[in-house]
C-alpha cells in the first residue's frame, strides 16, 4: 500500500453512502425494449432536473415490510429489502405498484389509484398493502447493477439498480413534487437525446442505459440477471480532461491513476497527455512522457522519476534520445540523479540514458540494466555501466523521519528480471509503496508485442507469473507502465492479461489445426480476425511467438499447448478499447 506520507493530497473522508434502490421498469414494444424514466425536480438536492429511474433511500420500514414481500428461493434477503424500497418509491413517485392478491390476481389500476401515495412513511405503505390483502411481487424484481456515488460528491448513495417488467394495466403518473414528466424511452434514444443536450442524465444513468441498449427484449434482461449478482459494480472516479470533469468506471484506462493520485476522490488530477512537464503521481513519483506518440507507443514513452530532493532520484526509462525530453528530465531532478535504469534496450526506452548521464555532471549517475542479447535488433543494442541482478535492491535514503528514531525515509526499488518482450527486460517494484514499474511487459491500453527471436512467449507468460507473485508479496495495488496511465487492481490486470494471451494462443492453435500446412500469413486472418487489418503486420510478430511456444510445448512428452482460461470475471464490466491507441494483440 502507498504510504500516506507520500500522497499528494491531504486525506479526507468521503461523505457516507446511504443505502438506496432504484427500479428500471421495462416493457417490450415493436420498436424495441423501452424503460420508464422521469425528470427530477429542479429543486432536488441530488441530480436536479435530471432524467432518472424511480427510486430512493432504503429505510427500516422496508426491512419490516418484507413480511408482505414475495421472495424467490434464490433471492438474497438484503436484495429483497432493496426491492421493497424500490417498489415503495416507484409507487410514491409514479403511482405504479408491483403487487398481487393472495390468489395471484394482479392489483388493478383502480385499486392503486385508491391508495394514498403520500402516506407511505413509518410503515404506512405496508399497512395500506396489508389492509387490501396485497403482496409485493418482489420475487420478480432482479438486480441489474450496483452503483456507489463518486467519492467527490457531497451526497452519496450505495444503490442497487433493479429491473422488473412493467405491470399490465397501470399507467405512470408523476407525483409532481419529486418527479415530473414520466416517459417511456428506448435506451439508444435516451442516449442520443442526451448527447444532443436535450435529455439531462447523470453518469450512472448514462452508463446503465449503454449496457441496457444491448438487450432486445425484457426477457433477455431478466434472463441475464438470474444469477442474483449485479452484472457490474462501480464506484466511479473523476478527473480533469481538457479542463472538464470526466468520470470513469473501474475497467476504464484512467481509473487506476485516479485511485493512486486521489484515493479519496478529490477532483484535482489532470488526465491530458502532455510532454512539457512532469506529472506528479505521488510525492516520490513523477511521470514525464516523451514526445514520441505513435501506434506502437500510444501517447508516448513514460519516464518515471523516483525519489525526492533529499534522497536524489532514480530515473526509470529515460526514453528516446530527444534533446527536449532529456533536458526536461534533468530540470525536473535538478541534475540530482543517482541512477538511470533502463527496463530494456528498445529505441524508445534506453537511448536517452547516455545524454542524461552526461548532463548530470555532479552525480555522474550509472546507467543500470541488462545487456542486450545477441538476438536483439541492431537498434536495440545496449550495454549498461552496471548489470542489475535479479532481486537486487536500489535504495535511496531521504530526509530523517519525524519520529526521533534517527531513521530516514527510504525508497527501495527491487529489480525483477522479466524476459519475454525482450530478452533483457526487467521490472522494478517500489517496495515501501507497493508500486510496480512494468516497462513494456504490462501496458495500459494495449498488449505488448512479442517479437522473436529476442521476444519469447513462453518466457513472457512465465514472467507474468513472477510479477503476480511479487504483487502478492508486496501487496502491490498499482502498475506504472511505460505506455499509458497507471493501472489499478494490479493482480487482476495481470490475470486478465495472461488469460488474454492464452485465449489468443488457442485461436492460433485452432488456425494451425485448420491449416496444418499453412504459414504465419495463412494463420494470421484466422487468429487475429478481431484485430484491425492495418495492425496485422505487428500482430504477425506475436503470432510467430505463439507458434514457437505451441511447437515447443508439443515437442515435450505429455505436454499440450496451453488452453485458454476463462477471462476472470470483472465486477465492473467488460474492458473498453482505448480511444486513440490500438488493439489487444
Amino acid at each position: 500500500m502507498v504510504r500516506p506520507t507520500q500522497q499528494l493530497h491531504a486525506l479526507r473522508e468521503p461523505a457516507p453512502a446511504h443505502a438506496a434502490a432504484t427500479l428500471l421498469l421495462l416493457r417490450d414494444t415493436p420498436a424495441g425494449l423501452e424503460v420508464l424514466m422521469t425528470r427530477r425536480s429542479e429543486r432536488a438536492s441530488f441530480a436536479p432536473g435530471a432524467y432518472v429511474f424511480p427510486g430512493g433511500r432504503v429505510d427500516g420500514a422496508d426491512e419490516r415490510a418484507r413480511r408482505i414481500a414475495l421472495r424467490r428461493r434464490t433471492q438474497p434477503r438484503a436484495q429483497l429489502t432493496h426491492a421493497v424500497a424500490a417498489v415503495r418509491e416507484c409507487f410514491e413517485e409514479l403511482g405504479v405498484l408491483l403487487a398481487e392478491h393472495e390468489n395471484g390476481r394482479a392489483v388493478s389500476a383502480a385499486e392503486v389509484a385508491a391508495m394514498d401515495r403520500a402516506a407511505t412513511a413509518a410503515g404506512r405503505f405496508e399497512q395500506q398493502c396489508t389492509a387490501r390483502g396485497l403482496h409485493l411481487t418482489t420475487d420478480r424484481v432482479f438486480t441489474l447493477a450496483h452503483w456507489i456515488t463518486d467519492r467527490d460528491l457531497p451526497k452519496r448513495f450505495d444503490v442497487l439498480f433493479l429491473v422488473a417488467r412493467m405491470p399490465e394495466g397501470q399507467q405512470p403518473a408523476a407525483d409532481e413534487a419529486e418527479q415530473f414528466e414520466p416517459c417511456w424511452v428506448r435506451p439508444a434514444e435516451a442516449l442520443a437525446r442526451h448527447d444532443e443536450g436535450a435529455f439531462s442524465m447523470i453518469f450512472p444513468t448514462v452508463r446503465t442505459l449503454r449496457r441496457l441498449a444491448a438487450f432486445a427484449r425484457v426477457d433477455d434482461v431478466l434472463d441475464a440477471c438470474q444469477r442474483e449478482k449485479p452484472l457490474w459494480n462501480s464506484c466511479p472516479r473523476g478527473g480533469l480532461l481538457r479542463g472538464q470533469t470526466t468520470r470513469y468506471m473501474e475497467h476504464e484506462n484512467p481509473y487506476g491513476e485516479l485511485a493512486l493520485v486521489c484515493p479519496d476522490g478529490q477532483l484535482l488530477h489532470g488526465l491530458d497527455w502532455q510532454t512539457a512537464q512532469p506529472v506528479p503521481l505521488l510525492r516520490n513519483v513523477q511521470r514525464l512522457t516523451a514526445p514520441n506518440p505513435s501506434a506502437m507507443t500510444g501517447p508516448g514513452t513514460n519516464s518515471y522519476i523516483v525519489g525526492e530532493p533529499e534522497s536524489g532520484y532514480v530515473v526509470i526509462d529515460p526514453g528516446p534520445n530527444d534533446f527536449g525530453h532529456v533536458g526536461r528530465l534533468w530540470r525536473a531532478t535538478g541534475g540530482n540523479v543517482r541512477a538511470i535504469v533502463c527496463t530494456h534496450s528498445h529505441a524508445d526506452h534506453s537511448p536517452g540514458a547516455a545524454p542524461l548521464q552526461a548532463m548530470c555532471k555532479e552525480t555522474n549517475p550509472p546507467i543500470l540494466g541488462l545487456p542486450s542479447a545477441p538476438t536483439a535488433r541492431a537498434s536495440a543494442r545496449f550495454t549498461p555501466d552496471q548489470v542489475l541482478h535479479n532481486h537486487e535492491r536500489l535504495v535511496l535514503n531521504g530526509r530523517l523521519l519525524e519520529d526521533g528514531s534517527g531513521r530516514r525515509v527510504t525508497h527501495t526499488l527491487r529489480v525483477i528480471h522479466t524476459p519475454g518482450h525482450a530478452a533483457n527486460h526487467l521490472c522494478l517494484a517500489l517496495e515501501e509503496d507497493g508500486l510496480l514499474f512494468s516497462g513494456d511487459h504490462i501496458l495500459n491500453g494495449s498488449t505488448t508485442v512479442i517479437d522473436p527471436p529476442d521476444g519469447n512467449m513462453n518466457e513472457y507468460l512465465q514472467s507474468l507469473d513472477v510479477l503476480d507473485d511479487v504483487c502478492a508479496e508486496l501487496r502491490v495495488e498499482f502498475i506504472l507502465p511505460a505506455h499509458g496511465h497507471v493501472l489499478g487492481f494490479a493482480r487482476g490486470a495481470i490475470a486478465r492479461l495472461k488469460s488474454h494471451r492464452l485465449q489468443r494462443e488457442a485461436k492460433v492453435a485452432a488456425a494451425m489445426r485448420r491449416l496444418p500446412l499453412g504459414s504465419v500469413e495463412d494463420w494470421l486472418p484466422l487468429a487475429y480476425a478481431d484485430t484491425p487489418r492495418e495492425l496485422w503486420p505487428v500482430a504477425a510478430r506475436s503470432l510467430q511467438a505463439h507458434v514457437e511456444r505451441i511447437r515447443e510445448l508439443a515437442s515435450q512428452p505429455g505436454a499440450l499447448p496451453s488452453q485458454p482460461g476463462a477471462l476472470p470475471e470483472s465486477p465492473h464490466g467488460p474492458p473498453t478499447q482505448p480511444e486513440t491507441w490500438p488493439t489487444r494483440l
